[in-house]
């Protein structure tokens, strides 16, 4: 994937002011660079991961404003009125963009550029395919060196940059000589680095010694731009609010969604072809418990549950041949008895309640001695039974289904 970087025209170029581009990997070598009409990159903007616009100098003020200690959504509020003094028009118009903090004495460093310019040229590159979108005062991409001052000439200006995020652009188209001396001029006492045009660098390196110590030249080249570019984070498009964010691009998830479906209509074919066969299944089984038990007690005309049914019946012929089911009433109480004689000391029974197939006996607290329930749980299970704890002394004993 790779950045677009684009550094527009000044306003007053019109909209026939070519914008220089460099393509540029992540990697970090610049790949492709030229110039021509904005609306004429639509190629590289759809191809890019990230398109940065370098906004002109001149188009982008940056003012200077004493701002309290406010959250971030209070100051962003305020900034109207912090600014209102320092420019022209109304401040509703403007986008304002603070800068981070530099100092404690509470000056805050704002860009003002004018929505309805900035607005319309965010869509556009929006229009173009970009998915992500910054925009960056030239000014403060330039490379910067603490205690230093950057400069760069142009054809039609001159962008200073003095400190992380102060710099500003002056419109000019003049010789190499009133450059020269305006930037030197600009940047006062401090250490000057002057990038100039690569095929003017000799003319302005013979005027070099007029314009005093502390001056370095070097050819503009893009590698400036993106190092400078990467020392600030003062993006103007989040000023825009909705109007800077990009549409989601429908047309790349067309395939994946499409596949996502087709994933989804195939697992809920399969999971209702499973359903069918289950259920086919259970009204086969159903179908045969219900002849098996015609065919066992034919004088019953009432069948709803034929299994339900056949378990009543069946506990009812061993009850009438003298046999006593594992989980009724006798038989359990039959079993915790022999269990309970066993004890060392008897156990002495409050009650004995049954429900739901289980025997629950409550005992007195003071005869159940540590290490009774362990004692009785061992002899139930030989003979089948369980044995818990449902609250203190009181046990729940019910049939296991093991064998005894």
């Amino acid at each position: 994937m790779t950045t677009l970087y684009i550094r527009l025209p000044a306003r007053v170029d019109g909209e026939s002011g070519l914008s220089r581009f460099a393509l540029v990997a992540d990697s970090g070598a610049v790949d492709r660079q030229g110039e021509g009409l904005l609306r004429g990159l639509g190629d590289l903007v759809a191809a890019s991961r990230r398109v940065v616009l370098l906004l002109a100098a001149t188009d982008v003020t940056m003012l200077q404003v004493k701002a309290p200690p406010l959250s971030a959504a209070r100051l962003k509020a305020a900034l109207p009125s912090l600014v209102e003094e320092q420019v022209l028009g109304d401040p509703a118009d403007c986008v304002l963009t603070v800068a981070p903090a530099q100092s404690d004495e509470g000056l805050r460093s704002v860009a003002v550029v004018q929505r309805a310019w900035l607005e319309p040229l965010v869509r556009a590159v929006l229009a173009l395919g970009a998915r992500q979108v910054a925009a960056l005062p030239a000014q403060l991409c330039l490379p910067l060196l603490p205690g230093n001052v950057s400069a760069c000439v142009s054809q039609s200006e001159i962008v200073v940059r003095d400190g992380l995020y102060f710099g500003l652009g002056l419109a000019i188209a003049s010789t190499p000589e009133m450059a020269l001396q305006t930037a030197r001029e600009l940047a006062g006492d401090a250490p000057l680095t002057l990038y100039v045009p690569g095929e003017e660098l000799a003319q302005y390196q013979a005027l070099a010694g007029d314009a005093g110590p502390g001056l370095t030249l070097e050819a503009d080249a893009w590698q400036h731009w993106i190092a400078g570019s990467k020392t600030t984070t003062l993006d103007l498009v989040p000023g825009l609010g909705a109007a800077g964010a990009s549409a989601t691009d429908w047309q790349r998830w067309r395939w994946p969604i499409r596949l996502a479906l087709l994933a989804l209509v195939v697992n809920l074919a399969g999971l209702n072809y499973q359903w069918l066969q289950l259920k086919r299944e259970a009204d086969a089984l159903r179908q045969a418990n219900l002849q098996i038990y015609k065919a066992a007690f034919p004088k019953d005309t009432v069948i709803q549950d034929p299994v339900l049914q056949m378990r009543a019946n069946i506990a009812r012929a061993k009850a009438a041949g003298g046999q006593v089911g594992t989980d009724e009433f006798s038989y359990l109480a039959a079993a915790f008895g022999e269990a309970a004689r066993a004890l060392p000391r008897p156990v002495a029974v409050a009650s004995l309640d049954y429900r739901e197939r289980a025997l629950s006996v409550k005992v007195k607290p003071e005869s159940a001695d540590p290490g009774v329930v362990g004692t009785l749980r061992s002899a139930l299970a030989g003979r089948g039974l369980g044995l818990t704890e449902a609250a203190p002394a009181t046990w729940q004993v019910r049939n296991t289904g093991a064998k005894p």
